[in-house]
């Protein structure tokens, strides 16, 4: 019997209008701004309506370090989150949108898998509603402002060597990192080195996954620091007056996205930073809203827990006022071979010491996410391939650092797969025994802050930092920005700052390459080791693949 792919088990969906998903949650159709059939925005009146009163339960879904082998991180949250419906508790869950850069890198589709998918998926891995186009102008049209402030006498007295603001697109283009700009002649400005970053790695997306409503989006929008004049002092987007603009550009991709799983359950996708130079999470006025019209919220947060769920932690919750109440982590027997040492091409091979010898990466991340005193269950996402003796492996170990596993099947079998999970995640989150607290207080040091992530989260002995980025630290500390959470930018393929160094590394070094303050986000950027927050195309990119057939249909997504 040959197994479907993902791409013909979504084609197969038995999709219901998007009113009807929505009332599941009662959202009236005049509440809905559709986008076709199948997917619609909710309206800010809508948002702005609903009682703070009750709040549903909140489920934060992480993984351990990526491998090759593949953890399936979003269909284990689709899966859970149709495992708790199907259990009888109302549940909606957050997930983000897909940047086209890995969609056509190397990456594939973020929608999920199998019978644990979100549809449309070929809409929600390509342009979807248009709001990372959106992010994108309304990045550029402040760029574009800049370069018009300096040409037309430079009011603000911007010094041309000191902008700060790139300028974004979402696609992996390494030939866009640094560049030059207004060559040409007087007409064209005055040239001045730049560069680009990947649109996820914007602070306007990080501003509109952070922000409460359009009041709060355009603020925030207009502290984005920009630049600095020659006396070194800030110039802020609103000081341009641009902030209005790209508030309008941004008043439509404000309002979260509602979708569909394939057992017709909701799903709330929007924003989508990367949690490798990013915060990671979807929006929080798509959390906070699905938490206030479900009982049961299933998020997720992107890449291992070292990055996702530390900054879901210690910047989402710490500026949404929310907190989880119970995490659960994924893993795969692939992927623990793969810490083990064994290679890609041998994984189908049951091999029980290279399952338990790579348990350690796991095993890091649990003992991580239980500082931030919530309780933690892990999720062992099966393959075909696996084998008894290899779950048993896993399962020993996840008892013997103190909590447990549960085998899932929904990529077979949708939340037939998951409802041992859902129960138990449900009596966890139910039970009140959350306890959780941030890694480190609004009032700790920005130096102190990096090195408690890099000691607490990656086991780091030093953090390596020359005395200009200490100044610059201890500068926006003078200027009031020490009370800002630290978002570290790292590779997200191990603890350390080498993205070949898997398991459990302990004794590394955290070498930070730059910083970077996110005003608007509210924010400090660390960019750690060689990671680029413009990302490039691998070898053989996925866009190779990917077409459309003789039935007009796109093949290639995953």
């Amino acid at each position: 019997m040959t197994c479907k792919t993902d791409i013909e088990i979504a084609r197969e969906a038995n999709k219901k209008p998007i009113q009807e998903i929505a009332r599941k949650l009662g959202i009236s159709d005049e509440n809905l701004i559709p986008y076709g059939h199948d997917k619609a925005k909710i309206s800010a009146d809508f948002i702005s309506s609903v009682s703070d009163n009750e709040k549903g339960k909140l489920v934060l879904v992480t993984a351990i370090n990526p491998t090759p082998a593949g953890e399936g991180k979003t269909t284990t949250t689709v899966g859970l989150g149709d495992g708790l419906n199907a259990i009888g508790k109302k549940t909606s869950i957050c997930i983000r949108e897909a940047s086209l850069g890995p969609c056509f890198g190397m990456k594939g589709g973020a929608a999920g898998g199998g019978y644990a998918q979100v549809v449309p998926m070929d809409d929600m891995n390509l342009h979807f509603t248009g709001d990372f186009h959106a992010i994108t102008s309304a990045h550029n049209l402040l760029s574009a402002m800049i370069d018009n402030h300096i040409y037309w006498g430079n009011g603000c007295d911007i010094d041309s060597r000191r902008v700060t603001w790139k300028r974004v697109m979402d696609m992996n283009d390494r030939a866009l990192r640094e560049v030059v700009c207004s060559l040409g002649g007087v007409t064209n400005g005055f040239p001045r080195e730049a560069g680009f970053d990947i649109t996820v790695a914007s602070e306007v997306m990080a501003i509109l996954c952070l922000a409460l409503d359009l009041e709060d989006l355009q603020r925030r929008l207009g502290e984005i620091i920009i630049g600095y004049r020659r006396d070194r002092e800030p110039v802020r987007c609103k000081d341009i007056n641009a902030d209005g603009a790209m508030t309008v550009l941004l008043k439509d991709a404000m309002q979260p996205n509602l979708v569909q799983t394939l057992e017709n359950n909701p799903a709330f996708v929007h924003g989508g930073p990367f949690a490798n130079i990013a915060h990671g999470c979807n929006s929080v006025v798509a959390t906070t809203t699905a938490m206030k019209i479900s009982d049961f919220v299933v998020t997720e947060a992107g890449f291992g827990a070292d990055l996702g769920a530390e900054k879901f932690m210690n910047i989402k919750c710490r500026k949404a006022g929310i907190s989880p109440d119970v995490v659960v982590i994924v893993a795969t027997v692939r992927a623990m071979k793969m810490n083990g040492g064994v290679k890609k091409a041998d994984l189908d091979e049951e091999n029980v010491e290279a399952v338990s010898a790579g348990c350690n990466n796991l095993g890091r991340h649990i003992e991580n996410l239980k500082s931030f005193g919530v309780p933690v269950i892990a999720a062992i996402n099966h393959f075909v391939s696996d084998t008894d003796r290899e779950v048993a492996v896993i399962r020993d170990y996840v008892e013997s650092v103190g909590s447990e596993a549960i085998l899932c099947k929904h990529w077979a079998l949708g939340s037939k797969g998951t409802m041992e999970l859902a129960a138990r995640v449900a009596e966890i989150a139910e039970s009140g025994t959350s306890q959780f607290s941030t890694l480190y207080p609004d009032d700790m040091p920005l130096f102190q802050k990096i090195e408690t992530i890099a000691k607490r989260i990656y086991r780091a002995d030093e953090v390596l930092a020359d005395k200009k980025i200490r100044e610059q630290l201890r500068q926006w500390e003078e200027a009031g920005y020490g009370h800002l959470p630290v978002c570290m930018a790292k590779t997200q393929y191990s603890f350390s700052t080498d993205p070949n160094l898997r398991g459990a590394p302990v004794g590394h070094s955290v070498p930070i390459r730059e910083v970077r303050l996110s005003a608007g986000a509210g924010f400090i950027v660390v960019v750690c080791g060689a990671i680029m927050t413009m990302p490039g195309l691998p070898r053989v990119p996925s866009a190779e693949y990917i077409h459309l057939n003789d039935d007009g249909q796109i093949d290639g997504l995953f």
